[in-house]
């Protein structure tokens, strides 16, 4: 893959496909920097709707409205990865892209994405490729139970998933994703889950933030912690991922890598989960506990400016608000080294990200350029 050069001035207007609270975040970075945003998200009253310069609401299949989102903008970047491809690909001949399009075709495919990370020599759990029912038994004799079945397109949080332990009714299991083409991945009895945050210049640097420890509740991400309580082997071989994995797509912009770290023998080692093309919620503790946020990061990126070298202020632990939770905000305020960022939504619903809070545990003196685990 080939990146695009684009160096902008201050004064450039971003556009941003997608507006939900990623896309919020990125504007309000964008916005520190003297950028203007325009953002083109089909959703109508969209997080990002509030804070930039201007709004199209349209669907990412109506060209004329892409047509006309493009002419007013200088970069287009994307918040989420299930933008379709064709929708940025229409707009990367005619304004720079970045991430490059076909970054989003793969990570959009999760088969594709493992056949990707796979042919770089990176380790992920044992998965095969079910694209009807008629496969899926052949997938699972191949893969083993206990196993996760996910749909290759258009699942996040535990969307599109479902386990099959032995004796479970496949065919029910199938119809649960609704028949779609899938993947079965193996099932992993990891010792925790981390994730490396890392932004790519268009000259090549790379740098990555601490490595960061993650906790699900019900599939959805709800706890990060940084730095992550890993070796400083593991950590080192998860930054070297992130930055070979960046390097292959030739990437522009800040991308995270979710992986499991295994017990190898006497010692560990990682696999991949997932690459995610974008900034993400396990990179959301870097607003307020270091130097740069990974939404900087990605707009300096994107605009042909130098990154920043991280320096993490202490130990710091971001708690998603989910659904309801968004309604106790007010005893964080009350929190030394606590602060609340709200996402701006209208309804709280089962499952929704509504804000996080991040809290800082500053140490006596700044952590900077790799982890040190406490």
């Amino acid at each position: 893959m080939s990146g695009t050069f684009f160096r902008s001035g201050p004064d450039a207007t971003i556009g941003i496909l997608g507006g939900g609270q990623l896309g919020r975040m990125l504007a309000l970075a964008a916005a520190r920097l003297g950028f203007k945003c325009h953002v083109l998200c089909p959703e109508r009253g969209s997080p990002a709707f509030d804070v930039v310069r201007r709004v199209t609401e349209a669907d990412y299949g109506d060209k004329a409205a892409l047509d006309r989102f493009a002419d007013d903008v200088d970069v287009i970047t994307y918040e989420f990865e299930n933008v379709p491809a064709e929708t940025a690909t229409f707009l990367a001949a005619r304004k720079p892209v970045l991430p490059d399009p076909r970054v989003l075709a793969i990570t959009q495919d999760r088969l594709a994405e493992k056949d990707f990370i796979v042919s770089l020599g990176i380790a992920t759990a044992p998965y095969a490729g079910a694209d009807g029912e008629g496969d899926l038994a052949k997938a699972v004799a191949a893969v083993g139970r206990p196993a996760v079945l996910k749909t290759r397109r258009f699942g996040y949080d535990g969307k599109g998933q479902a386990t099959l332990r032995p004796g479970d009714d496949l065919a029910a299991a199938w119809r649960a994703v609704g028949a779609q083409p899938s993947i079965v991945e193996a099932f992993i009895p990891f010792e925790r889950e981390i994730s490396v945050v890392a932004a790519r210049g268009p000259e090549g640097r790379i740098e990555c933030f601490d490595v960061t420890e993650n906790e699900h509740h019900d599939h959805i991400l709800k706890i990060s912690r940084a730095p992550a309580d890993v070796t400083p082997a593991v950590a080192a071989q998860a930054r070297r991922i992130a930055e070979r994995l960046a390097d292959a797509f030739d990437y522009v912009g800040v991308l995270a890598v979710e992986m499991f770290v295994v017990r190898d023998g006497a010692g560990q080692s990682v696999l991949v989960n997932e690459i995610a093309p974008r900034v993400h919620n396990s990179g959301h503790w870097t607003l307020d506990g270091a130097s740069v946020s990974q939404f900087e990061q990605h707009i300096r990126a994107i605009s042909g400016w130098p990154l920043a070298n991280p320096v993490r202020y202490g130990e710091v632990v971001m708690t998603n608000l989910i659904g309801d939770d968004v309604f106790g905000y007010e005893k964080w305020l009350t929190i030394p080294g606590a602060t609340v960022h709200l996402y701006g939504k209208s309804e709280a619903r089962p499952g929704r990200k509504m804000g996080h809070v991040t809290e800082v545990q500053v140490a006596t003196s700044p952590s900077s350029g790799h982890d040190d685990p406490a």
